[in-house]
């Protein structure tokens, strides 16, 4: 089995690694060198094996190595993104207990200033920039972890979730999970020595810890370390070469609109593979991306609390559909309770299934059965030919008068409005129903009567919102993840208004 800072070990030296957030290209034989140095001086201070190692970070080769380097010495890697509040920090470092804390200064301003917050003194220079690090903290809850030999059951990272409700969880990935992922998506890409990954998607999150940054590792390719999204400068990425892009759904719209108003098509010379993943895909935007890059966009479905990995379409059998593609190999699904049309509640088990939720032995009993397998809260069906097809979250199911509404399918058909460029569903309980609550961001001069007349010439009248809300932005995750959990409290003065004008 393989653990994490095995995987940059196999390949030559002199091969690319990195390129780092500020054009400095990195060598697997470099960044082997900076793992080990930074191994050598986080143990001195302290870092044991068991330890939490809080990463408060944005994407660069001080990330790469942080993590590795807690990887060799046993530790468990916490990334959490710079740009969280410092209340959010405080709370998880509360809830985790870390060791140290490791920043990134030079990518990271808003990292630098937690650092200042937090007490962090500099250790100097490494290869990948200034050392910053605070602790070792020895308060209640710090003690380390009971350590295994085994990577199926030794934790690498402590991941947490933003999730659908607003209390984050620590999910807990050991080495098997991670590097399972990481083969199986560096495979699912194709990806080799001589490709380049444009890693924009933040670090933090396990689509691009996992399936990006590892998933280079294992394949021999290179990452671009992008910090902070632009679409510009993912075309830039593209006009250097780069050949590899995994991403969400709202990157593609901003690429997109770059383009437009550039007027030019894209310069993308060896681009051979792009994905979405992370949110659902619109089936008129699959078909704009495409047209625009010439190549098929793959879609995958994962969670934080399967490494991420459980479905994804093939490099040889592009689909023209929105479906999550094949249940990948090694990975079981079964659907819960179906109902008529075969929905019911997706469970999965498999290598990826993560150890469980840090310090919160009820939430993991909740989510993983006797049997092994993991409840996903995710609506889903799969086809005979185990096609995987996510319908929308359990608990945002929607019950309008007795009928089943679930929020992608009016969020698809929204989207499919010209003048609409983001939008989410939600539901609402008043006396009686259930209300379907649909918020978007458009055009100028696009107005609510507008899309409500666009859907009730195109969707059965049930699965008609009954208050569709034109707003400026989303609540969003770095990823750029609507938390639609966070949309009816946001808007809440906006719901308030329309409730007392339809009570008057």
């Amino acid at each position: 089995m393989t653990w994490l800072h095995d995987l940059p070990r196999s390949h030559p030296d002199g091969d690319l690694a990195i390129i780092d957030h500020d054009g400095t290209p990195v060598t697997f034989g470099a960044l082997n060198a900076a793992v080990d140095d930074l191994a050598r001086r986080l143990g001195d201070i302290g870092l044991r094996a068991g330890d939490r190692c809080m990463l408060i970070c944005e994407n660069s080769a001080t990330y790469a190595a942080a993590i590795l380097a807690a990887s060799q010495l046993g530790a468990w890697i916490m990334p959490v993104n710079g740009r969280q509040s410092p209340d959010e920090v405080d709370t998880l470092i509360a809830h985790a207990g870390p060791r140290l804390i490791v920043f990134t200064p030079e990518a990271s301003p808003p990292a630098r200033d937690h650092a200042a917050r937090l007490g962090a003194t500099s250790l100097g220079s490494m290869a990948t920039g200034e050392l910053l690090v605070a602790g070792p903290f020895d308060g209640p809850g710090t003690a380390p972890e009971p350590v295994s030999d085994d990577p199926t059951r030794q934790v690498a990272a402590l991941m947490y979730t933003t999730g659908t409700t607003s209390a984050p969880k620590g999910v807990m990935l050991t080495h098997a999970n991670l590097a399972w992922n990481a083969d199986v998506s560096a495979r699912l890409r194709g990806m080799k020595p001589g490709d380049t990954v444009v890693g924009v998607l933040p670090g933090t999150h396990i689509f691009c810890f996992a399936s990006a940054f590892l998933a280079s590792l294992a394949g021999g390719s290179a990452i671009r370390f992008i910090p902070r999204f632009s679409a510009a400068a993912v075309l830039d990425a593209f006009a250097q070469g780069d050949s590899v892009m995994p991403a969400v759904p709202q990157m593609y719209q901003a690429i997109l609109a770059e383009l437009a108003r550039r007027g030019t098509p894209p310069d993308a010379p060896n681009l051979r593979y792009i994905s979405s993943g992370g949110a659902p895909l619109d089936p008129e935007w699959k078909e704009k991306i495409e047209a625009t890059f010439g190549i098929p966009l793959q879609n995958g479905y994962g969670l934080t609390e399967t490494s991420p990995g459980v479905s994804g379409t093939r490099l040889g059998d592009p689909r023209g559909d929105t479906s999550v593609g094949q249940i990948l190999d090694d990975v079981e699904c079964l659907i819960d309770e179906p109902d008529q049309d075969g929905v019911g509640e997706l469970l999965i088990r498999g290598p990826n299934i993560m150890k469980g939720y840090y310090r919160n032995p009820e939430a993991t009993a909740a989510a993983i059965r006797e049997d092994g397998y993991f409840r996903s809260g995710d609506l889903a069906k799969i086809d005979p030919d185990g096609t995987l097809w996510i319908m929308g979250r359990k608990k945002e199911l929607i019950i309008r008068s007795g009928f089943n509404v679930y929020p992608p399918e009016v969020e698809a058909m929204l989207t499919r409005h010209p003048g609409v460029l983001q939008t989410a569903v939600v539901g609402r309980q008043v006396p009686g129903n259930e209300e379907i609550l649909a918020f978007a961001t458009a055009r100028p001069g696009v107005s609510e009567l507008d899309l409500k007349d666009f859907l009730k010439a195109h969707l059965v009248g049930y699965k008609v919102p009954q208050h569709v809300f034109i707003i400026d932005a989303f609540p969003a995750a770095a990823t750029g993840k609507i938390l639609k959990h966070k949309l009816v409290s946001t808007f809440a003065d906006l719901i308030e208004a329309r409730d007392r004008a339809k009570a008057s």
